[in-house]
């Protein structure tokens, strides 16, 4: 052995002598034993400590779930406050607005009332709400004075709008063009909303699927937002069929429809029935251009050309029958009148108020 060896190396083989130097420790190959003291079991029976760190999801739980105990300690925190927003909303900045206007008027709440509890501002509404109260007053007051001064009458177009329904959709951007969607929309312009759809479900166009979609939509709409097609107010059967009795259709409500039924002539010579007044059909309906896509042309000789590909939208207007057979009887007293017009009518005889009758107008 090198006399240059340190002495610890010499120690761990048993050629070191001095052990008062560097103690040797010797492990034994036995089995180890998990001992376990009365002092270490009895704290093993008891719960674990609460964990003094928030945890977020469990706060949400029980922020959902109200009935549920909540044995660990809740630590008040902005998001339990009643009313509160979150950090992200765009009404955080009233918030704190109203926090601080708060804090600095200090003003005094009932002691029922919840300390926490945030109340709105009614001006920060105001300003949503009526940005303009100036030009609003001025807008009243002159409504107001057309009243006065028309006595409460209506125009025609008044009278109309409110009397009568009607409903405007348009579509979201077809893929096809206007030449192609154009003659669809002449196919069922004028018809019944049921006798459009039927139209277009038989129909061998490309896009016809995307205008009975189109045309179920605004069908729907037009109940929902305008209630079109429910009947009259009076509690009629509306556009629903007559009730049956036994298996056969009711003979009273069977004949009270074909005594309301009107037959009118449309703008275009056509005799048309109409049976239930509230019922829906499409009075106008047109096309619009949108914009113009770009697909690839690949040609010969390793060149590609650009197609332009035309994207165009359906307009529909909804009315009721009865505005086709007002427009009837409108158009029916007009040409009475015209034909009035034309017969020679004498003079009516007036008493003489002169000597001479010839002046006596």
């Amino acid at each position: 052995m090198s006399a240059s060896a340190p002495s610890w190396r010499l120690a761990s083989r048993g050629l070191y002598s001095n052990a008062s130097s560097l103690p040797i420790r010797t492990h034994t190959h036995q089995t180890r034993s998990f001992i376990i003291s009365p002092r270490r079991a009895a704290d093993d029976d008891k719960p674990p400590a609460p964990s003094t760190r928030p945890n977020p999801v469990l706060e949400k739980f029980l922020r959902e779930n109200p009935t549920i105990p909540s044995s660990a300690p809740k630590q008040p925190r902005p998001e339990d406050i009643a009313g509160d927003l979150s950090a992200s909303s765009i009404f955080e900045d009233d918030r704190r607005a109203q926090v601080q206007a708060a804090t600095s008027t200090k003003v005094a709440s009932d002691d029922d009332a919840e300390p926490n509890k945030l109340t709105r501002d009614p001006r920060t509404t105001l300003s949503i709400t009526d940005p303009n109260p100036n030009a609003r007053e001025r807008f009243e007051r002159k409504k107001v004075i057309q009243m006065v001064r028309k006595g409460g009458r209506l125009t025609k177009e008044e009278f109309v709008k409110r009397t009568e329904r009607e409903h405007l959709t348009k579509s979201h951007n077809l893929k096809t063009s206007v030449k192609k969607l154009g003659a669809l929309a002449r196919q069922i312009q004028g018809k019944r909303i049921e006798d459009a759809i039927s139209q277009m479900r038989f129909s061998k166009k490309k896009v016809a699927a995307e205008v009975l979609k189109q045309l179920e939509f605004a069908r729907d709409e037009a109940v929902v937002m305008r209630g079109m097609g429910l009947g009259g107010l009076d509690g009629e059967a509306g556009s629903e069929s007559p009730v049956e009795v036994s298996g056969t259709m009711d003979l009273v409500a069977q004949t009270k429809r074909k005594e309301k039924a009107v037959e009118v002539q449309l703008k275009d010579g056509k005799r048309h029935l109409v049976e239930d007044r509230s019922e829906i059909y499409i009075d106008q309906a047109w096309v619009g251009r949108g914009p113009y896509g770009t697909l690839p042309d690949y040609r010969a000789r390793g060149r590609v050309f650009i197609m332009r590909t035309p994207w165009t939208s359906i307009s529909l207007l909804l009315k009721e029958e009865s505005t086709r057979v007002r427009e009837f009887e409108e158009r029916e007293a007009k040409r009475r009148r015209q034909k009035l017009d034309n017969v020679w009518v004498h003079l009516p005889d007036r008493p003489i108020q002169t000597k001479q009758q010839w002046y006596s107008w």
